[in-house]
């Protein structure tokens, strides 16, 4: 079985971190996606105000339930502040773009709404998934005891 640093197993089982994450992914989705899919579909606003709109109530709430919660980080500082809200901006970023050209290219007959309402979908379920692994090893990651 292939391990990884903090006992989260390539093979096995994840260890309790991601359900822990899963579980404030459950309280951000249904938040967030609230707030994206009435900003677009009711509101009218464009797919990435939309979008942007989930991020930055959803990424909130995370921030808070994530560190304490589900990383148990009691470490207070700017820079972990910093590190998050980078991190945040590239997942998101990255997983609606990649998204949104993904369903252009395979929904091409489908109406804009039709794409951009399984583009948002799909960025959702990319960007739980890259979050995820940047918020375990990178922004609440425990810092290592420098050997002497």
């Amino acid at each position: 079985m292939c391990s990884i640093q903090g006992g989260t197993t390539v093979l096995g089982h994840p260890d309790k971190t991601l359900y822990k994450f899963l579980l404030v992914g459950l309280i951000n989705t249904a938040l967030g996606a609230s707030v994206m899919f009435v900003a677009y579909n009711m509101l009218g606003l464009s797919y990435w105000l939309s979008s942007a709109a989930n991020y930055i109530v959803g990424s909130t709430l995370s921030y808070f339930l994530n560190k304490y919660y589900t990383f148990q980080n009691n470490e207070h500082s700017l820079g972990m502040i910093f590190k998050f809200i980078l991190h945040i901006a590239a997942c998101y970023f990255l997983a609606y773009y990649l998204a949104m050209k993904m369903m252009y290219w395979l929904l091409a007959a489908s109406s804009v709404s039709t794409r951009d309402n399984i583009a948002l979908l799909c960025g959702m379920c990319l960007f739980t998934y890259m979050n995820y692994l940047g918020q375990r090893f990178f922004v609440f990651a425990k810092k290592r005891k420098k050997l002497q």
